[in-house]
């Protein structure tokens, strides 16, 4: 329980997860743990990581983890914090989308011991009677108890009915799989009660529900989301991740030593109690917890790695070990700033490469450059560098 509770915000109800899990240690058979994926989004940041992490926990526990590929709610788009109707995917698109997900959650799950399963596999074999059989087990007044239903239908906008069925046919996921436990953020509540009392009337014995927080991204404000720009994605390089998690405000690195990285609870209190104390250097604190977060995705050694590339950049003002490199072929050597940013595809447009050149985010041959304007001339040996790690060295023979 001690591994179960740690980072959970709630376990509803944790009674019976006791005796869910002490008649699982009688009998010898394992719980059905579920997580139901979003393959709207195909790629993960540390922040989904946090939920697919407890999930690893209960495998590592003896249980069965079950990763349940919503192919067929994704038609459908989960409403849950949306302001307007989720446009809908195609079932290619969602198992696209899916495939993928498992590709970069199995960093993290033992995929040999996971169970995967796609929620067409029952709901696409659902007649219309059958959905109004379930329609009719849930009333509208509960459905608009949910917050954002609640806010727009307050504010008038429109809400379809097939939005009310994402969260019936959630609950049929539980249904169908048996579920014991259902994971999920805590934006996700709703949703996993809906599936304990479906469950109910259906004549299983209902899930648990146990909810995790939703990560504040690295500017210490929004959730984590690649929409805002604030995110670790669990498949980026070392040296990406490294230099993202020192960016992240002081405020949370505890709660990322917590969610994010496997340090053991002593280790945590020792982490708590040294960012108390007024002559402790947050940066340092950082600096492990980067390694740390580092050597999940990739090694041990490739966080060290990371570590001294990072030092070398942005301490000792050094160029990077690995520079891509790329050679100049047009008979001028004279190009604007804006244009060779865009050339080189570390902007996608030219208002952007502008806006990078304003930000002070831009240097050529280790001059800054601020005026969009500039005009640079490429001779033998360049080094364009924009932001803090994107770097290329443009030759011209």
């Amino acid at each position: 329980m001690d591994l179960i509770r740690r980072g959970a915000s709630e376990i509803i109800p944790e009674d019976e997860l006791v005796m869910k899990l002490e008649r699982s240690l009688k009998s010898g058979e394992p719980l059905n743990i579920k997580l139901g994926c979003d393959p709207s989004r195909p790629d993960l940041h540390i922040g989904h990581a946090v939920v697919i992490r407890k999930l690893a926990q209960f495998q590592q526990l003896g249980h069965q983890a079950i990763l349940i590929i919503g192919d067929f709610t994704g038609m459908i788009g989960d409403p849950t914090g949306r302001s307007v109707t989720r446009p809908a995917l195609s079932l290619e698109e969602t198992r696209a989308n899916g495939r993928s997900y498992f590709e970069q959650a199995a960093k993290i799950l033992d995929p040999d011991k996971t169970r995967i399963v796609h929620n067409s596999e029952w709901l696409a074999k659902m007649s219309f009677e059958d959905v109004i059989r379930l329609a009719s087990k849930y009333t509208v007044a509960r459905m608009l108890e949910r917050d954002d239903f609640t806010k727009r239908y307050k504010n008038g906008e429109p809400i379809s009915v097939h939005e009310f069925l994402y969260p019936l046919a959630q609950a049929m996921d539980s249904v169908a799989i048996k579920s014991d436990v259902e994971l999920g953020g805590t934006d996700q509540k709703f949703n996993l009660l809906v599936g304990r009392d479906i469950q109910r009337e259906s004549g299983i014995e209902p899930q648990v529900i146990l909810t995790m927080p939703l990560l504040v991204g690295t500017d210490g404000v929004e959730k984590m989301s690649k929409s805002y720009g604030n995110y670790i994605g669990i498949s980026e390089s070392p040296k990406e991740m490294y230099g993202k998690t020192l960016s992240i405000a002081d405020s949370l690195i505890l709660t990322y030593f917590e969610l994010v990285t496997a340090v053991s609870k002593g280790d945590l209190q020792l982490i708590k109690e040294e960012l108390e104390k007024p002559e402790t250097n947050p940066r340092n604190l950082k600096r492990r917890l980067a390694r740390e977060i580092v050597s999940l995705y990739h090694t041990p050694e490739e966080a060290v790695k990371a570590e001294e590339e990072f030092d070398r950049i942005f301490i000792k003002k050094e160029l990077p070990d690995e520079i891509p490199e790329m050679e100049w072929t047009r008979a001028n050597g004279n190009i604007s700033i804006t244009d060779l940013i865009t050339q080189v595809s570390f902007a996608p447009s030219k208002s952007e490469a502008r806006r990078l050149v304003q930000q002070g985010g831009v240097t050529f041959n280790n001059q800054k450059i601020s005026d969009p304007s500039t005009t640079v001339i490429i001779e033998k040996d360049n080094i364009l560098k924009v932001g803090k790690r994107k770097f290329i060295r443009i030759t011209n023979k």
